[in-house]
């Protein structure tokens, strides 16, 4: 008999990704993630496979995270980032075995790298200060004594970032090349300019580059790309317009460039598309346009590590493949540059990663579906057939109970189908009553998915139901849907979560209607603080690193000046508007327990929004705990510090216990 899930269960979860396709399409290697609850750190291995009969094989060992594994030209080793020693550097491992060979020493380690076609040399970039290069050494200080922060720019902290958050000044992202018979680094780029490594041309005498050189950045919200000779440095533009452009990717022949990217249209609600330039004719077409969905990965989920998807991979027949956010799905599809595309991956689940052979006759794709954790499968495209080949989550799924939850759609006041799921509790028993939680995702501009959610599972080991849905403002959906929370925070998307709720109750008679909880992060954590502000359906509720007062969050969050006007339609110049949309405001109507999650470096949405409002309720005498959580940021629920994401996961658990 299987047993409960448990908090601790996240440490015996497996991570499986960047799967990469040797040159000769007969073995790959990829990354195994895994939690080490004694260090209480993440730990990440490279793997390799032979395809043909499923023999793998573990390649390194140490207490250390790979990442970013890619195959040489000639298919004889593999070039990996490690921070075995503290900081990312490039290393080399000969597929017939031996010791990884450290091949760069950089001061500010190695952003990323790829290949030149001519196996001798590795282009990196790397972050080095302003009148620098590759080569000059920083002189370390014995004891470095504080130094003042000057800002005088906008974009000046970004969550994630350690220490307090500030961007690093006069220091930018260049790119080098790296000559494998000797070592020695020969800088490429210049100026004061962050410089992305994108793509390299099959001949090996193009580069696919993305900067932005405008002078002040504040209110650029642009990635333009340039495609640079190598010998000339003569540059031309792919694409330089507002909005996100990135993930490059040569054909094989050279003739094209496939990208990703969104203009601005709706800001960060705008639709991702495949974009194909065209480098003789200097023309580019959007390959997508025709499909209301969202090109990429927007699904949230809590087990999935070291995600690093390709935005398209090319065929030798210069067919396409990419990954799709449609109806609670992350799909693989196809397309021709006729335009022909269709989905290439069955529909619910979750393809959070993949390969392709360049033949286009199989791939490699990292499958997760919610009651299964992930791995890898080799897939046989046109057949639709797939051969597991890793088991790293085996045991697990042998000695737990999951809940399968099940589809739900209902119709709202505006005519909107609204889609979601509805778990019961583990060991259901028909007739008996239980208590219901409401999850509320992130971003707004994310999706619940068909993938592994270990929060969810958790809650429904407990003896919970779990109502989690997609209200607009969600992606997966069309633009207009994904577009009408924005301006309208609190209003049809309250009415969305608040009818699904209505109807789970309306078609399942074992909801306890007494015994409601609410919980979600990030903009679910706004939600949670403006439903119990609006209802008092709620027994007990938990807002994690959440927002509850726009007027505050202009100014302190790292993307608050420009998120604020984006969202909710308005600036410090309309400081009422905010104010009406603040769950601050409505704190007096407050009367259901509430428990405040917060991290200590959540840049993103600023611990002060989270004691704004435990002042705020406890000075009127409100049912109000709140907990913080050192050294984390944003993203604590996904990759923060282990043991506090158990703390995290139990601290939720016994409020609701408590108070449900």
């Amino acid at each position: 008999m299987k047993r409960k899930l448990g908090a601790e269960d996240l440490f015996k979860i497996n991570s499986v990704s960047n799967p990469q396709i040797s040159p000769n399409g007969e073995e790959a290697v990829f990354i195994r993630t895994e939690i080490d609850e004694k260090d209480n750190k993440y730990y990440a291995h490279l793997f390799h496979i032979q395809l043909a009969t499923g023999t793998i094989s573990q390649w390194t060992y140490g207490k250390e995270r790979i990442s970013s594994p890619n195959w040489s030209p000639d298919g004889q080793s593999v070039a990996f980032l490690s921070n075995r020693d503290e900081k990312n550097q490039l290393y080399i491992i000969n597929k017939n075995g031996g010791e990884a060979k450290k091949v760069t020493t950089l001061d500010s380690g190695v952003n990323s790298f790829l290949w030149d076609p001519s196996n001798g040399k590795i282009w990196i970039s790397s972050k080095i200060k302003s009148g620098k290069t590759f080569t000059d050494k920083v002189e370390k200080e014995d004891k470095p004594l504080p130094k003042a922060y000057v800002v005088d720019g906008m974009k000046y902290k970004m969550d994630g970032i350690d220490g307090a958050g500030l961007v690093p000044q006069d220091s930018y992202s260049q790119i080098a090349v790296l000559n494998l018979n000797d070592e020695s680094i020969d800088q490429f780029t210049t100026g004061e300019y962050q410089h992305s490594l994108q793509a390299i041309s099959p001949d090996g005498k193009k580069l696919v580059v993305g900067v932005n050189r405008a002078d002040n950045l504040d209110y650029v919200f642009k990635s333009p790309l340039l495609l640079i000779d190598v010998e000339t440095k003569e540059e031309t533009t792919i694409v330089d317009q507002n909005g996100y452009y990135g993930g490059a990717a040569f054909s094989f022949d050279g003739k094209y460039i496939a990208y990703a990217g969104s203009d601005h249209s709706y800001k960060n609600a705008t639709h991702g598309n495949i974009y194909i330039y065209d480098v003789e004719g200097k023309t580019t077409v959007s390959l997508t346009d025709g499909i209301d969905s969202p090109v990429g990965d927007y699904a949230v989920a809590d087990t999935q590590q070291g995600i690093s998807s390709p935005a398209v991979v090319w065929t030798a027949a210069n067919e396409l493949y990419f990954q799709l956010s449609t109806m609670g799905d992350v799909r693989l599809y196809y397309a021709t540059l006729d335009g022909a595309i269709y989905p290439a991956s069955p529909e619910g689940e979750h393809i959070y990663d993949y390969a392709v052979t360049k033949d286009g006759k199989f791939a490699l794709i990292a499958v997760s579906n919610p009651t299964f954790p992930g791995e890898l499968f080799n897939y046989e495209i046109a057949a639709g057939e797939r051969k597991q080949l890793t088991h790293f989550n085996e045991e697990f799924l042998k000695e737990v109970e999951l809940v399968q939850p099940s589809d739900i759609s209902y119709e709202v006041s505006d005519g909107n189908t609204v889609y979601g799921w509805l778990m019961k509790p583990a060991g259901f028993e028909e007739g008996k009553k239980y208590p219901l939680i409401v999850e509320i995702h992130g971003g707004p501009h994310t999706m619940y998915a068909n993938s592994f959610f270990h929060e969810l599972q958790l809650l429904a080991a407990k003896g919970y139901g779990v109502l989690y849905v997609n209200p607009r403002g969600s992606h997966g959906y069309s633009q207009a849907f994904v577009d009408a929370v924005r301006g309208d925070y609190g209003g049809g998307d309250y009415t969305d979560i608040m009818a699904g709720l209505d109807y789970a109750i309306s078609q399942n008679d074992w909801i306890d209607t007494e015994r409601l909880g609410v919980t979600g992060g990030s903009y679910g954590g706004f939600m949670t603080n403006w439903i119990v502000g609006h209802t008092n359906r709620f027994k007990a509720a938990v807002t994690q690193r959440s927002i509850s007062n726009w007027i505050s969050f202009f100014g302190v969050s790292d993307i608050g000046y420009y998120f604020t006007d984006w969202q909710i339609g308005a600036d410090m110049q309309d400081p009422e508007k905010l104010w009406n949309h603040s769950p601050l405001k409505y704190a007096k109507n407050i009367e259901t327990p509430l428990l405040i999650l917060h991290s200590e470096k959540d840049f993103r949405c600023p611990i002060e929004q989270a004691e704004q409002l435990y002042i705020t309720l406890k000075s009127m005498n409100k049912q109000v705990e709140f907990v913080r959580f050192p050294d984390n940021n944003h993203n604590l629920s996904r990759t923060g510090t282990p043991n506090l994401r158990i703390e995290r996961l139990n601290q939720i658990v016994q409020w609701f216990e408590k108070y449900i």
